[in-house]
């Protein structure tokens, strides 16, 4: 469990609440069903409307590693590393296959196959940054649905806005239901710049973080794979493993 994250969201919703009380408001007034419904299904109607079902469904599985991010491999990856230089100096590459198939990381399996395979050294490369490239791009697509919820929620916030203004305009003559009409209008624009604020950007930050240290421990380890096949066995992968082992 990432706490920073939980303390942040619960910071943030605090701090609109003591806002809204030190000014002698009722939390009461923020609760508005209809600016809501407004606010949010409007979002993820728009969001849905740029976005492939499939990436939207990725980018919305995304939000726990938010919470619960990914576990910190990198200290694995280096004892692996370090495990694949030992097996190729001492017996060869073809020994690599063992790695391999004892594997579950798919670019790990791939880059290690291309190795084995035989594959010129530069056309290994060339293979594996095409790999990450495709993958980069994927998810930093399911990331975007995030970002572009903080463009959007804004904009349907003021017109939720407009329409609770509307529904004032259709019944001035009762007082009575001016109240809410004000209310729908007001806390429309409240859902939606507080949204995109205070949650869809600094989950979309987040996210894309993670997928930059991920991206970061691939094109290590494909520089590695092109050290091993052009038999670069040397200091050159220890200045690698340090730079992986870097704090980021």
């Amino acid at each position: 469990m990432d706490w920073a994250s939980l303390v942040g969201v619960l910071v943030a919703l605090a701090g609109i609440i003591v806002g809204q009380v030190l000014e002698g408001g009722k939390l009461s007034s923020l609760v508005q069903p209809a600016a809501f419904a407004i606010v949010v299904v409007g979002t993820v109607g728009a969001v849905l409307l740029q976005t492939r079902l499939a990436t939207f469904l990725k980018g919305l599985r995304m939000l726990r590693l938010v919470f619960a991010p990914p576990v910190d491999t990198r200290a694995a990856l280096a004892r692996d590393i370090r495990s694949w230089i030992q097996t190729a100096r001492r017996d060869g590459l073809l020994a690599l296959e063992r790695h391999m198939l004892a594997s579950k990381d798919p670019f790990t399996i791939k880059g290690l196959r291309l190795v084995v395979d035989g594959i010129q050294p530069d056309k290994l490369r060339q293979l594996l940054d095409t790999e990450i490239t495709a993958y980069e791009t994927a998810e930093r697509q399911a990331v975007r649905i995030w970002e572009s919820a903080a463009g959007y929620s804004p904009t349907i916030g003021i017109l939720g806005a407009v329409i609770g203004l509307i529904h004032v305009m259709e019944n001035l003559t009762d007082p009575n239901k001016l109240g809410a009409g004000i209310a729908v209008a007001f806390v429309s624009t409240i859902y939606g710049v507080g949204l995109a604020n205070l949650f869809f950007y600094p989950i979309a930050n987040k996210l894309k973080n993670i997928v930059i240290q991920e991206v970061h421990q691939q094109e290590i380890a494909a520089a590695v794979f092109y050290d091993i096949a052009t038999g670069d066995h040397s200091r050159v992968i220890d200045e690698r493993i340090a730079t992986l082992l870097r704090e980021p």
